[in-house]
């Protein structure tokens, strides 16, 4: 199964992917069985934005390619390239791809909430590997939640020895 085209609405941030996929992997499985097939295209969007994210970051033009007939695993492989350790999240996003077509291959499977919440729980672990990465390269401070921006935001509260 190949994946749509990708829709142009904006892009969330991966605090929110974050957000919504820790909501789906704690929602009641009837209501995610209910919603199954449309959850599990927003989903391999939502890693499609994490993604972005990442390149974009970089300074990179997110491609509109596909491989193996989805553009998230293009974007893994654009944004591998020159760095090896973004690799380790390249089962992550196949995995995400396979959740996905298990829902869509039988939307009516007894298994289909299942199915999207262990989706959920992926998508989730790609945007804490990819949030932490932007955050290890110093390429998060672009958000005003990013950590190292609160930080010197906050007010000095330690005491210095004089």
């Amino acid at each position: 199964m190949t994946a749509p085209a990708r829709p142009s609405p904006a892009r969330p941030s991966i605090e929110e992917v974050l957000a919504r996929a820790e909501a789906l992997a704690e929602a009641d499985e009837a209501r995610l069985a209910a919603q199954a097939p449309a959850l599990a295209e927003e989903m391999l969007a939502a890693g499609e934005a994490v993604l972005e994210a990442w390149l974009e970051a970089k300074g990179a033009t997110p491609t509109d390619a596909t491989r193996e007939g989805f553009r998230l695993l293009a974007l893994h492989r654009q944004g591998a390239r020159g760095d090896p350790g973004f690799n380790a999240c390249r089962e992550t996003c196949r995995e995400l791809v396979y959740h996905r077509n298990l829902i869509l291959a039988d939307p009516d499977s007894s298994e289909a909430g299942r199915r999207a919440r262990l989706g959920a729980m992926v998508l989730r672990h790609l945007a804490l590997f990819i949030g932490g990465k932007l955050e290890e390269a110093g390429l998060g401070d672009f958000c005003c939640s990013s950590r190292a921006v609160r930080l010197a935001a906050a007010p000095e509260t330690r005491s210095h020895p004089a």
